[in-house]
């Protein structure tokens, strides 16, 4: 035998024993894993476990065109009907009960929701950097499906996109006449007061929004695609109910996720609509009413419509590249045209405030001072953001297999923050430039309505018509990828975790969507729809923190699983190594058989200690009682 071909077949041996030994290795430290001590009256569940165990949409009821977990669907599609149809029919006790729910949940949950929001930095800042950064979304051998850029061209659309156009300008022009009370009672529209205001926005849209994302989502994609488990929120709470998440309980978490996820994105798709509403009216006169605002919603559903017909690849994935671009080019206009030296050196100062105002701003609750300012703002940004986290969650989980833990975070994280950090810094820099140089009366606009704060804005700008333009054209393309990507989280809720459900099931999700954000329109404008958001978010709240234990104990038996084949299988390497070394430069024949024997037997013990221990493993499972 050659050289050569004596090297091919020492390979071709390494590989067959580290194949076998990959298998036996996985299932002996799948049987000697730690157990997990969860709310199970049997807390012996495991991720690999069988028994009791539902195929997706197992439970689910077809036909018509639809394909339905009715557990979830039925009694979520009730409750909103009947919240469509009390508020239509009683519109101003709906406008009284929002308001008077406004107040309640701010004075006396605002300090949750202001510290349950850094418990996920927390998680993500740990997971990252942690020894769990490494584990593979889907895999060791899971390949990306989506570019860099399309995966950061979707984060960005389905996470905020709407809320970027409506809040750039209207956000630092509010805090700038009316800064927050945290910051001493400063001067409005002063130097400070223009500082404070861009950290404050800066605060609202960078690190916390995207944590609470990146946490939910990375739950749902390790979950769904580690460990087969359906693509819903029941299915991050394996860890501590085990398959109890198929009955009741997972159902009453999939139900709260449908009603947070249409109440979170009818908040956007109410502000979007506004803002399309308050271009027309700059551009052709439109009326601004909650009528033309209704019918614009139902037109540009009928859009939405179309693009959920395309598909993921063929719609959102298009629509979501093309937007990116023309924000882009929308971004790049206003920093040469408007004040670019303020704008750049204002960028790299507001984030200097912001990082070093983070704790404070992070935990301050307004305990100290007779104020409501929070209610309208943070916290209803907060709850915002956490019933938008089911949507951007579970759409963010579902176009990230093939990411690591760490870059996962980093990705959803960081690079989503800084270009809203330099979005804001464009529009919100220039708008308070132009308040400051008394370049138009942008405060008594926003103080008006928020709606026109980006038109109003672009008015001082050469272009100003076809810029408006631009404005309304991204914001209802914003729109229709909001309502396209709800729909598709929409349907995995409510068709018991499936990828792939009817195009008539996604439709009449995209049509309910827009319905849901008719009605709060017409129940209160802003008020109604920010309501909305803080009464879904807080019950939603407490859900979540719990789901980041889960997901701790989830990708902590992952690792050690990992680790431990990882160390049998060099063990193995070593093994064949010692072997081959010895055969090929020691020529006593007796020291080569002594050796090959001791490390056979070796093996041979391995093999039967761990056959012993999986049979002592079934014979303890079998003597414990069923839950």
């Amino acid at each position: 035998m050659t050289e050569k071909e004596r090297l091919l077949e020492s390979e071709r041996q390494l590989a067959k024993k580290l194949r076998k030994e990959e298998v036996n290795a996985r299932k002996e430290a799948i049987n000697n894993r730690e157990r997990f001590k969860g709310l199970q009256i049997r807390p012996t569940v495991s991720l690999f476990d069988e028994k009791g165990r539902e195929k997706v949409g197992e439970r689910n009821w077809e036909g018509y065109g639809f394909d339905i977990h009715p557990q979830v669907t039925i009694p979520a599609t009730i409750i909103l009907t009947l919240f469509i149809a009390a508020t239509l029919t009683f519109p101003v006790e709906a406008n009284n009960l929002f308001d008077s729910l406004l107040t309640v949940i701010t004075n006396y949950a605002g300090w949750f929701m202001i510290f349950a929001a850094n418990i996920f930095i927390i998680a993500a800042v740990y997971f990252a950097f942690g020894r769990y950064g490494s584990i593979v979304i889907g895999g060791k051998e899971a390949k990306p499906e989506f570019s860099r850029f399309a995966w950061y061209a979707m984060l960005l659309s389905a996470g905020m996109g709407i809320g970027l156009l409506f809040w750039s300008v209207a956000e630092p022009i509010s805090h700038l006449g009316n800064p927050s009370p945290m910051f001493n009672l400063i001067e409005p529209n002063s130097p400070q007061a223009a500082q404070a205001a861009m950290a404050t926005t800066f605060f609202h849209w960078g690190i916390h929004p995207w944590s609470i994302y990146a946490i939910v989502g990375l739950g749902l994609a390790f979950f769904s695609y580690n460990k087969g488990l359906p693509l819903t929120i029941r299915s991050l709470f394996y860890p501590l109910i085990g398959n109890k998440i198929f009955g009741f309980w997972g159902n009453a978490i999939d139900i709260l996720s449908v009603l947070a996820t249409l109440t979170g994105l009818a908040t956007s798709l109410g502000l979007g609509v506004a803002q399309v509403n308050a271009g027309l009216n700059y551009l052709f006169g439109f009326s601004i009413s909650v009528t033309t605002q209704v019918i614009l919603i139902a037109v540009i559903t009928a859009f939405a419509t179309i693009s959920v017909v395309m598909g993921l690849d063929g719609g959102v994935k298009r629509l979501s590249e093309i937007n990116m671009i023309l924000a882009g080019v929308f971004l790049v206009f206003v920093l040469v045209a408007g004040p670019t030296i303020y704008i750049l050196s204002g960028f790299t100062q507001n984030i200097g405030y912001y990082i070093s105002n983070f704790m404070e701003m992070s935990m301050w609750a307004e305990t100290f001072r007779d104020t409501s300012w929070q209610g309208g703002w943070t916290i209803f940004y907060w709850a915002w953001w956490i019933s938008w986290s089911p949507f951007v969650g579970m759409f963010i989980a579902r176009i990230s297999k093939g990411r690591s833990v760490r870059e996962f975070i980093i990705g959803v994280i960081i690079i989503p923050t800084a270009i809203s950090f330099l979005f804001m810094s464009v529009f919100g820099g220039t708008a308070i430039f132009q308040q400051l140089n008394g370049i138009g009366n942008l405060s008594t606009i926003v103080d008006l309505d928020e709606s026109l704060a980006l038109f109003a804005l672009v008015e001082n700008l050469p272009f100003s018509n076809l810029l408006s333009l631009i404005g309304v054209i991204l914001v209802i393309v914003f729109f229709v990828t909001s309502s396209d990507s709800g729909s598709l989280v929409v349907d995995h809720l409510t068709s018991g975790g499936k990828l792939d459900s009817p195009v008539p099931q996604r439709v009449f999700w995209a049509v309910m969507e827009g319905v849901v954000a008719a009605t709060l329109l017409i129940g209160g404008g802003l008020t109604a729809l920010q309501t909305a958001s803080i009464v879904t978010g807080l019950p939603f709240t407490i859900i979540l923190l719990v789901m980041v234990y889960s997901l701790y104990l989830g990708l902590r038996q992952e690792f050690l699983i990992e680790r431990a084949v990882k160390q049998k299988l060099q063990r193995v390497r070593d093994d064949h190594i010692i072997t081959e070394v010895i055969q090929t430069r020691v020529d006593d024949d007796v020291l080569i058989d002594n050796v090959v024997e001791v490390l056979a037997k070796k093996e041979n013990d391995e093999i039967e200690e761990f056959e012993e221990i999986a049979e002592i493993e079934e014979i303890s499972d079998e003597d414990k009682p069923d839950s």
